[in-house]
């Protein structure tokens, strides 16, 4: 694998999910990365150990990390000599919080010319004093359905893939000599752009992936689910003949009646059945059993490293 970060060292003050994430993947990348936690009694610092142990382990996976307060002279001085050898900063903080340690933009540029700033905040400009977290950027952009909670936490995921692109452009400029400048990452903008399907139409209700095409339907089955995702016109005939559905048209699949055909055979079928169809005739479906529930990626046990 390519490592584009190779060489690039990174220390990151951000935490909760979207900066630990980030950081996890440019791990990956290639990149030194270094983490700063507040002090805690536990030893851990970062809230999201005791939200989920398990995510925290993942994330952390290979990843040094130090404890320090940084609202004393001695936590500044260790943070210091830490950015010193820095190639990028990595913060979560607001940017009046930023200003308090000292580490508002050109605060930081003065004590630390080399160093390329990553900022992930919650909104642009004025907002990103404004208290938020992914649920309520996905319900300022129409992704909150009714009264249930997402499946994920989508802006935090995609603005942790963002902040990893502005880490990779920093870096990249900064093998090109371009002079530091602070980037900044905005949640509610990752969630904008996550809602983009949504505000084109085509995941409302009238939209060709929101409920509109029959062959792009979760359908009820004997003892569970099926996610059918037969959108192509090559897919959606060839589930229409097996379920003994004319198809002379793509038009067929936006028709109601079409949607009741294949509700019906559907139910007739068990999960097993549905997957040798798959299979088979190398359609995409996707069965859930309806006792089944997600356990979620395997632990790792491997420890961060401590300074």
């Amino acid at each position: 694998m390519i490592k584009p970060l190779k060489g690039i060292r990174i220390v990151s003050l951000a935490l909760n999910l979207p900066g630990p994430a980030a950081l996890m993947r440019c791990r990956h990348l290639g990149a030194t990365c270094l983490k700063v936690e507040p002090l805690s009694d536990s030893g851990r610092g970062d809230p999201m150990h005791r939200y989920s142990p398990q995510a925290y382990t993942q994330m952390h996976q290979g990843i040094r990390t130090v404890a320090m307060d940084l609202k004393t002279p001695q936590g500044q001085a260790k943070l210091d000599s830490l950015l010193e050898k820095a190639d990028i900063v990595l913060t979560s903080f607001r940017p009046s919080a930023l200003k308090r340690l000292g580490m508002d933009a050109p605060t930081l540029s003065k004590r630390h010319p080399q160093l390329w700033q990553v900022m992930i905040v919650g909104g642009e400009g004025g907002a990103a004093e404004v208290a938020g977290h992914d649920l309520t950027y996905l319900a300022q952009h129409d992704l909150v359905m009714g009264m249930d909670l997402p499946a994920s936490l989508y802006a935090d995921m995609t603005g942790s893939l963002l902040t990893v692109e502005g880490i990779l452009s920093a870096a990249l400029q900064k093998k090109m000599a371009a002079k530091p400048r602070p980037i900044q990452i905005s949640l509610e903008s990752a969630a904008q752009y996550v809602a983009l399907p949504r505000h084109w139409g085509l995941t409302m209700p009238s939209g060709t992936v929101g409920g509109a095409h029959a062959g792009y339907q979760v359908y009820a089955c004997q003892d569970g689910r099926a996610a059918v995702a037969a959108l192509e016109p090559h897919f959606a005939a060839q589930l229409c003949l097996l379920a003994g559905i004319e198809f002379t048209d793509p038009a067929v699949m936006l028709q109601p009646t079409t949607r009741a055909a294949l509700a019906l055979w559907f139910a007739k079928h068990h999960c097993a059945q549905l997957d040798m169809v798959a299979q088979s005739h190398d359609l995409p479906i996707h069965t859930l059993k309806s006792h089944t529930t997600y356990s979620g990626p395997p632990v790792l046990r491997a420890k961060p490293r401590r300074a």
